[in-house]
């Protein structure tokens, strides 16, 4: 049985490969397909999010990666599988996950949607999470691939404004303080 695994995977997290991972345990192949969807701007390009996610699944046999554009169903048709595989994090995500699988079943009812529990460490993390963390200079060392961490570093290297939140936070604390001269803090 082959399983679709789409996602924007902008940039992959060890979420992500976890349930590639899991998935790749079930599922005789999965094939991770990264969505070409031109109506976002993603911080890594299709062909680099295919070369993250190769170098990051090298060790599992059956997993493949592709890129696809359009009806997520129709891709899963055009690759003959049966199973969309999709991760859940929250609640949250099952309403959004759960409309999406009965939209798809309108669609084709050959392809069933197959819902993975996200494992408890990883519950919290997006790959926004980890751009987020990125582009003010905190550690995503342990969220993503060390490969995919050090693309994220170099990318957000010269985009940087603020290049230490603390260092920040003291200026604007010291920007507040009231503009005093010697001679009014301390009268003689």
């Amino acid at each position: 049985m082959i399983a679709i695994y789409p996602g924007s995977f902008d940039p992959i997290t060890l979420g992500h490969l976890d349930l590639i991972q899991r998935g790749s345990r079930l599922f005789e192949k999965v094939i991770v397909a990264v969505l070409r969807n031109p109506n976002k701007t993603p911080l890594f390009s299709v062909q680099q999010r295919q070369e993250q996610i190769r170098l990051s699944t090298a060790h599992l046999p059956n997993v493949e990666v592709d890129s696809f554009g359009g009806l997520t169903v129709n891709y899963a048709q055009m690759q003959q599988a049966q199973v969309l595989l999709r991760g859940l994090r929250a609640v949250s995500d099952f309403e959004v996950e759960l409309q999406m699988a009965h939209t798809n079943k309108t669609l084709s009812t050959q392809i069933e949607t197959v819902f993975l529990a996200t494992s408890n460490e990883y519950s919290f993390l997006s790959s926004s999470v980890v751009k987020e963390i990125a582009r003010f200079g905190g550690s995503i060392d342990h969220l993503v691939p060390p490969h995919v961490a050090l693309d994220i570093y170099q990318c957000y290297a010269h985009q940087q404004t603020v290049s230490n939140p603390i260092k920040t936070e003291a200026t604007q604390n010291l920007r507040s303080l009231p503009t005093q001269t010697p001679m009014e803090t301390f009268p003689e």
